[in-house]
């Protein structure tokens, strides 16, 4: 019997490098030798449970080695693994759970009380407890270590599902996007020919493993070729400049929150950060204002751009490039292709908006138990991510906004990642987002919605008056609410539904054009 899948990936490492640091968590190190035995020993305890080919793992935490470790036993049996969202309350827990069809849920004691009752309301058969047995569950480390030491004998294809992997659900119920082991092992291929991860990488993982870009953009990756991965449970500013320093740490993933936190922070101007190599980022459009703080510090800060869909790499903008091209998400990833097309399925030209396509090795299978959902995705075999770009002549992309989050003003399309853009460069203003309102006369105009620096001092004609002759007229918002925090996702994304639900009431003043 043959395993092709990521379920291989620790017994293979372990053959060709046993003692080179895996994993590092807290001050506890597992080596790939180590890390091979507790996943082998996994796998067969969670097939003695009666779980097999096909059947679906569930685990809802912070990340913690032990996410690993039942990923890859899954993997190894050919079972499906299901990361939750620790955000979740327990009625949407519930919900990706009977979607998906889950036997087991393994579980964090943070997410204990959460876990019992999404666990109950699903009628998940198993339930397994990292902090030991009781209420109803197996403990994790006696669980494993019940499991036998022998090798698997589990046929695993690329084209079997490796893991189900539920979008955000900001509007509606969320999707599980369905990722294959060929998915997942493509764009890992893309991310070491175009990341250039050595083996002796030492990345650090901070954003949340249970989202594609840390899971899949960072560790993963990392673990393919044999370097170190470092876990933080939770995101600090501190704590994340403390390890760089202390691990050595050559290569991170962040949102542009996390990274404008870290240089926000007062140690950021002497912090040693001469072993990061590589320093990428995602997840939204990155503000100029971020870009040119890291490259002041002589950081090679580059930025990319993907979709939980996609495994989810679709560009990157490479270390040489930061400069010449800041702003740009990059071009497609090596094993990748894109196309930008208009409303009309034309393709766009240099400078035009359109809807970016994708199409590749690394795009999902389909969306789980939802055919018609997926084939909607789907034009003539390209993934339609839904969010906007323009490429420039050399043809770098250049992520405008998310289709759904234009609005269109007195005839005129507006982008609001540009309008927030320029808003964050006005000195008072730490984060910000722009929403359309609707008005009688334009139909619908912009609203911004501001979070002040600590101790900053600004109103709304400060700051609107900021964008005068930055922007064009119909651009700039016509009314402005500050506001204490904005609503996100786990990732850092900021909810924009949730935005104009807050929001996106009232009157709003009439523009003058």
């Amino acid at each position: 019997m043959l395993n092709q899948g990521i379920g291989s990936w620790p017994a293979r490492r372990a053959h060709k490098t046993p003692h080179r640091v895996a994993v590092v968590h807290d001050e506890h190190t597992s080596t790939y030798g180590e890390l091979h035995r507790r996943v082998l020993r996994l796998a067969h305890a969670l097939r003695a449970l009666g779980i097999g080919h096909g059947d679906r793992v569930a685990y809802l935490g912070p990340n913690h080695p032990a996410f690993l470790e039942t990923l890859f036993a899954a993997g190894a049996l050919g079972a499906v693994f299901v990361p939750l969202n620790t955000r979740l309350a327990a009625p949407e827990l519930a919900y990706n759970l009977a979607d998906s069809g889950s036997s087991v849920l393994v579980h964090a004691p943070e997410q204990a009380q959460a876990a019992r009752a999404a666990a109950e309301e699903a009628r998940v058969p198993h339930r397994i407890a990292l902090d030991g047995p009781g209420e109803g569950a197996l403990g994790y480390e006696e669980f494993l270590g019940d499991g036998a030491g022998g090798p698997l004998d589990e046929t695993v294809a690329p084209e079997d599902p490796c893991m189900i992997m539920y979008t955000s659900g900001t509007t509606g119920r969320p999707k599980g996007a369905v990722l294959s082991h060929a998915n997942i092992i493509w764009n890992s291929v893309n991310v070491l020919v175009d990341t250039d991860l050595a083996g002796d990488e030492v990345t650090l993982v901070v954003a949340p493993l249970f989202h594609t870009a840390g899971l899949n953009m960072t560790c993963l990756p990392t673990l393919l070729k044999g370097g170190r991965v470092v876990l933080l449970g939770a995101f600090d500013a501190e704590h994340v400049l403390e390890t760089v320093e202390r691990r050595r740490v050559t290569y991170m993933f962040g949102v542009p929150t996390m990274y404008d936190a870290r240089a926000a922070h007062p140690r950021w101007a002497t912090a040693d950060l001469s072993s990061l190599r590589t320093l990428n980022c995602g997840g939204a459009p990155v503000p100029a204002r971020t870009i040119a703080t890291y490259l002041a510090r002589g950081l090679a800060f580059s930025q990319g751009y993907g979709m939980t869909e996609a495994s989810p790499g679709v560009l990157y903008l490479d270390r040489e490039q930061t400069s010449a091209k800041a702003g740009s998400a990059g071009v497609p990833h090596f094993f990748t292709d894109t196309r930008v097309v208009l409303p009309d399925g034309s393709e766009a030209g240099p400078g035009e908006r359109g809807e970016i396509l994708v199409h590749g090795p690394h795009v999902m299978t389909g969306y789980w138990g939802r055919p018609e959902d997926t084939e909607a995705a789907f034009t003539d075999g390209w993934l339609r991510t839904g969010d906007i770009a323009r490429t420039d002549a050399d043809g770098y992309a250049y992520l405008v906004d998310r289709a759904k989050d234009m609005f269109v003003s007195g005839g005129e399309n507006v982008y609001p990642a540009e309008v927030e853009d320029a808003l964050l460069t006005h000195g008072a203003v730490a984060e910000c987002a722009v929403i359309g309102v609707p008005d009688p006369v334009w139909g619908e105009v912009g609203r911004a919605v501001v979070v002040l620096r600590p101790d900053a001092r600004a109103d709304e004609e400060d700051i609107l008056g900021h964008l005068r002759g930055r922007l064009a007229k119909y651009k700039i918002p016509r009314s402005l609410v500050v506001a204490q925090s904005l609503p996100r996702t786990a990732s850092g994304k900021i909810i924009k539904p949730a935005v104009r639900d807050t929001y996106g009431t009232g009157p709003a003043e009439r523009p003058r054009r």
